[in-house]
């Protein structure tokens, strides 16, 4: 019985170099990244030295990232030490955006990201992801999935255990 074989299908090398990085990308450094929020205004981890800074990056048709976000204000609102940046992303207008954020009112920025926003912060695993930098600017841990205010704190008070909800 002879058998056979075709040949494999060539492969994009370029393609399977590029997935590999974004997958592995190390998250943003202390101040490598600047944002800039849908009023205009530029964020960097440097200027936001002395305080905790919690990155989360949502998408306007995630429930779970609309739930999560009353949590993050109330954060914000209570904790004058924490400055919480929103990153929209994988939409395809702005107005869904803005519409999202009309149903849920919040007073920290939200950044209109995109896939190359996402990739410099380094691997996510789905919606809603958060990266929590320390007042000296660096980061200390990523949370994938939602977390409330009272989980964001008790991490901040619990120093080097932060590792439980924010793991690196």
């Amino acid at each position: 019985m002879e058998r056979s074989f075709l040949p494999p299908a060539p492969i994009s090398w370029a393609g399977v170099l590029l997935a590999l990085l974004l997958c592995s990308a190390p998250a943003v450094r202390a101040g490598a990244w600047d944002l800039k929020d849908t009023a205009g205004v530029h964020h960097t981890l440097a200027a936001e030295k002395g305080k905790w800074v919690l990155v989360n990056f949502w998408a306007p048709w995630c429930p779970p990232c609309l739930q999560e976000m009353p949590e993050l204000e109330a954060l914000q609102q209570q904790r004058k030490d924490v400055q919480v940046i929103g990153v929209a992303v994988l939409y395809r207008k702005r107005q869904e955006v803005l519409d999202a954020l009309r149903s849920t009112a919040v007073s920290y920025p939200i950044v209109l990201g995109d896939e190359d926003v996402a990739s410099d912060f380094g691997e996510m695993r789905g919606m809603p992801t958060s990266f929590l930098y320390d007042p000296s600017g660096k980061l200390v841990g990523k949370h994938d999935g939602p977390v409330t205010r009272e989980e964001v704190e008790q991490a901040l008070t619990q120093g080097p255990n932060l590792a439980k909800l924010f793991p690196r």
